[in-house]
Formats: structure tokens, sequence, C-alpha cells
């Protein structure tokens, strides 16, 4: 790695921490705890790269990346930030950063963020318009694990695009929150957002009742995997003729419409139409590390309303965290308005816990599948749908290494960060010998620094 990076962060620890990485990567650093700082050296021409906190002493870091474009255009910024809310993603890929990861970040990922920024080039920077944003309390889509942060980066790319966007996950997941948020903080805001179900589609003119609503805003089909044939039918014809002023195209689905389609049950013309962009949207049981976020985010909302202040015991947490949470965000928002209002104490026991989980289910619940669904069968999905959507030509060759790499990719980084960066226990979870890993770790360019999580 080559290049000079400022790093503009007041906590002391993550400024010595990235310095001494960055400098053992073979790169110049300048470090600071102040915004005025980095924006002086930034006009003075100092810098190949900037990582900068967004909440400092003396200001915004979000703020400050117009600034930076204007002053040096081109100049990557990546922002990190312990306001784990979609609001900062969409933020600062409105402001034009380069990357955004959220606090507490894994080091060896940053630093290959990094090395990236330092290699490409950045486009020449475009103007914003103003968002307007409601405040990050007030979102409901909250958290900080990596599925969450990754899709948010997805929505904050894919929002002021024509594209179709097609939201798939299970029940209680937010899909519909995020087809609002794109359509809150895109630039058609301030047009209608129309969420359109089959009764709306009955009759000839269901249709175009339904885009005379949109006005050129948002139209979303809510779980369209659900509507008939007919329905469908005219769905794809709508699409196909419209104009100039359309409305952004967005639809929701917790069944597997690849699976539907492959049953006979969803068109073919219509799936291809709607899945420009798809975002997958994980259940809470992928995300568990949000969970104690989430049910902090809804005690504070139900306090704002005038509910009593209650807050979750250590060994409620621990159960709240152990269960399996079929109905996902919607459910564990009902059961914690269930346990403020039925807690004897400001602090909820993990015996109140058990009463409300106690006659709901604990079972996860199976998508278009068995039991015995194995990752072959997700592999399957995939490559069908990749030659699919090669429109009947076949894909590029090379094919088999391609898709082996892959999948040895992720295998590989996912054992390493889980056995801490030892390449000794990681070899042995893996069952192969340690020159192997070595020698994959050289071919994969996987970067192996030992894991340490920062606040």
């Amino acid at each position: 790695m080559d290049g000079t990076v400022l790093i503009a962060d007041d906590d002391r620890t993550i400024r010595t921490v990235l310095t001494q990485a960055l400098t053992r990567a073979g790169c110049k650093v300048h470090a600071t705890s102040s915004l005025v700082t980095l924006m002086r050296w930034v006009e003075e021409g100092k810098g190949d790269l900037v990582i900068s906190d967004v909440v400092m002493p003396d200001g915004n870091g979000l703020e400050q990346l117009p600034k930076i474009s204007a002053a040096r255009p081109g100049l990557p910024v990546i922002v990190i930030s312990a306001q784990n809310t979609i609001m900062t993603a969409i933020q600062a890929a409105e402001a034009d950063a380069y990357d955004y990861l959220p606090k507490p970040f894994d080091l060896p990922d940053l630093m290959k963020r990094a090395a990236r920024a330092l290699e490409i080039k950045r486009r020449t920077p475009q103007a914003k318009t103003s968002s307007g944003e409601a405040e990050p309390s007030d979102l409901p889509l909250v958290g900080r694990t990596a599925a969450m942060q990754g899709l948010y980066r997805l929505v904050a790319r894919v929002m002021n695009t024509t594209m179709p966007v097609l939201i798939t996950g299970e029940s209680g997941t937010g899909k519909s929150l995020i087809a609002r948020a794109i359509h809150d903080f895109s630039d058609r805001r301030n047009l209608p957002f129309v969420v359109v179900s089959g009764a709306d589609l009955e009759g000839m003119e269901g249709p175009q009742a339904a885009l005379s609503r949109a006005k050129g805003g948002s139209l979303l089909f809510d779980e369209v995997s659900d509507l008939t044939d007919v329905a469908q039918g005219r769905i794809v014809r709508m699409l196909d003729a419209l104009g100039d002023t359309a409305p952004r195209i967005m639809a929701t689905s917790q069944s597997d419409l690849m699976a539907r389609l492959e049953a006979g049950t969803f068109r073919d013309d219509l799936f291809y139409r709607l899945g420009g962009v798809t975002i997958d949207v994980p259940s809470l049981r992928e995300r568990v590390d949000d969970i104690p976020l989430l049910a902090a985010h809804f005690l504070a909302r139900l306090e704002r309303e005038g509910a009593p202040l209650r807050r979750l015991g250590n060994s409620a947490m621990d159960l709240v965290r152990s269960y399996s949470w079929p109905g996902n965000v919607r459910q564990l928002e009902n059961a914690i308005r269930r346990l403020v209002f039925t807690a004897t104490e400001e602090e909820i026991t993990r015996g109140e816990v058990e009463v409300v989980l106690g006659n709901q289910p604990a079972m996860e619940p199976l998508r278009q599948g068995t039991p015995t669904d194995k990752l072959s069968g997700s592999v399957a999905k995939h490559l069908r749908r990749y030659f699919d959507l090669h429109g009947g030509e076949l894909p590029p060759a090379g094919l088999y290494n391609r898709i082996l790499r892959e999948v040895e990719a992720p295998l590989l980084e996912i054992a390493l960060d889980a056995t801490g960066g030892n390449q000794a226990k990681c070899a042995d979870l893996l069952g192969i010998n340690r020159n192997t890993l070595r020698k994959k770790i050289t071919e994969l360019d996987i970067n192996v620094t030992r894991r340490r999580k920062l606040m």
C-alpha cells in the first residue's frame, strides 16, 4: 500500500491503531482530532485518502465532504461512524463518500478498503440535492451488523437510479420499510408513494389508476408473489407502456420468486422486469447482534409515547437474543411492547420474558424448502439465475474457476474471522494443510490480521 492517509477521529485509540496499521502497510499518515486541521491539510494538497469520523468536537464529518470535494476533486473519503443507521449510510453516499464503515469496524476490512481507495481514481463528484431527512432516531431501520450495513450501502447506491427494485425477505423483516426509505431519501421524495395490492389491479382500468395516483413518484407492488396470473399480466402490460414520467417501480416478496418461476406459478416476463436490483432483507436470526439495539430503540420510542420507563436485565436480554424470532423485527417490537406494559419494575426480568415468549413459536420458519435443504440447493438456484440473466447466451468462459473462487474466498475469510486470524486453528477447522491454507490466502488475496474490534 502506498500513499498518504489523513485520519480525523476524536478517539485517540482509533487514531493510534489506524496510524500504526497504515504505517506498517507502507503509508504516510497524518492524524488529528480536529476537522479544522483536517481541512487545512486537504486545502494544502496533503493526502491521497481521508478516513474521517462523523461526530467530532468541532463539527460533523459528513458536512465536510462537499468542502473536501470542492477543494480536492477525486480525493477519496472513507467515513467511519458509531451512528449506525441507514441515514448515516445514505448521507455518506449523497455526500459522495468513497466508502462507509460502521463502528465497531474490523481493522483488516478497513485496510482492504483503504488499499482499494488508494489504487482506484475516484470519479468526479456530482452535485446532490438537499435531502431533508428525518432524525436518525425516528427511523425504524437500525442495525450495526455487517448484513444491515451492507443493505444500507446498497440502498444508498440505488435510491436515485431508475432501475426497478425487488425486495425479498421473510415476513416481519421490514421489506416495505426499505421500499419507503428508498423513496423518502431519493430525489422523488416530494412525489407520491403508492402501494399497490391485488385488489388495486382488478379491472382493465386498475393499473392505469395506480399509475395516475403515483404521478411519477414510486409504485410498490406489495407481496407480488401472491398476485394472480391475471394481475401479473396486467402489471407486465403496464410496465411495457410506461412513458417518460414513469414512477419508480418496486416490489416486495417473502416467497422465493425463482422457485415460483420454476414451479410455473410466477410469470417469467414479470420476473425479469422487476429484477433490476434485488435487495434481500436479512432475518433477525441472521443479525442477532442487532437485537439489543432494536430492543433499545423500541423501548425508547415507547417511552416517548408515554409508556413507563423500562430496560431489559442482562439475563432477560440473553433470553431475547437466544430466541429464534420467526416473526422477525415485527414480532420483537410486539414482544417489547407487551413487556413494557406487563413488567412490574423498571428492569424487565428473565421470568417476565419467558411468560411473554412462552406462547409464541420457537421454530424457525422455512422459506420455500424443507429442513433438509443444503447449501447445494442455494448454489443451484444462484447458478440458474446467473445463466438466466445472460438472456439465452452462454456466460464468459472460465466459469468453473470463477465459481470455485467465489465460494472458496468467503469460506476462508469467514473461517479466519471465526478463528481470530489464527492460521493454524483455521487450517484445523477447514481440515486442510497449513501450507495449503497459506497458498490459498495468497492466491485469493485475503488480508489476514489478528482480528481486532474497535469501538
